[in-house]
């Protein structure tokens, strides 16, 4: 199997960005904030995917980040394209585990791992809620599309 057919059948969703010039610092690398950023886009496509970004719950409960990380494995440069993948790890009471990957179609590889913990929160109250059923159920049909 190639690697970017092993990439797709691991994350469920998936965005392909083009690595931007004043995406790199001072040391011709992509800035580590790019990645966060990077990350940041696909997490933002699964929640539309769910149907949980944008004003209108009723209940004005909504996801938010509560801890990120990266582990960088080889940098990327421009130019290049990358595919930017996502999928839920962990479900949890008041929320979910993401994990991101980024691929490089220039290496040929997975460039960088994270992973992002999901709170459902109040925003009216600023308290965590629980997961609702639905949602869970939203989850389990975008991971089980590809298992």
């Amino acid at each position: 199997m190639k690697p970017l057919e092993k990439f797709n059948n691991k994350y469920h969703v998936q965005i392909e960005l083009t690595v931007q010039w004043g995406d790199m610092d001072a040391f011709n690398h992509v800035n580590n904030v790019m990645y966060f950023r990077y990350f940041e886009s696909a997490r933002i496509a699964y929640f539309e995917k769910l149907g949980v970004m944008g004003k209108g719950s009723k209940d004005n409960v909504a996801p938010i980040l509560a801890e990120t990380n990266c582990r960088y494995k080889l940098p990327l440069n421009y130019p290049d394209t990358i595919t930017v993948g996502t999928r839920v790890i962990e479900k949890h009471s008041h929320g979910f585990l993401m994990e991101y990957a980024i691929y490089s179609h220039h290496y040929k590889k997975t460039t960088s791992i994270g992973t992002g913990r999901i709170v459902m929160l109040n925003y009216s109250s600023h308290e965590k809620v629980a997961v609702d059923e639905q949602l869970l159920n939203k989850i389990n049909s975008i991971e089980d599309a590809i298992n």
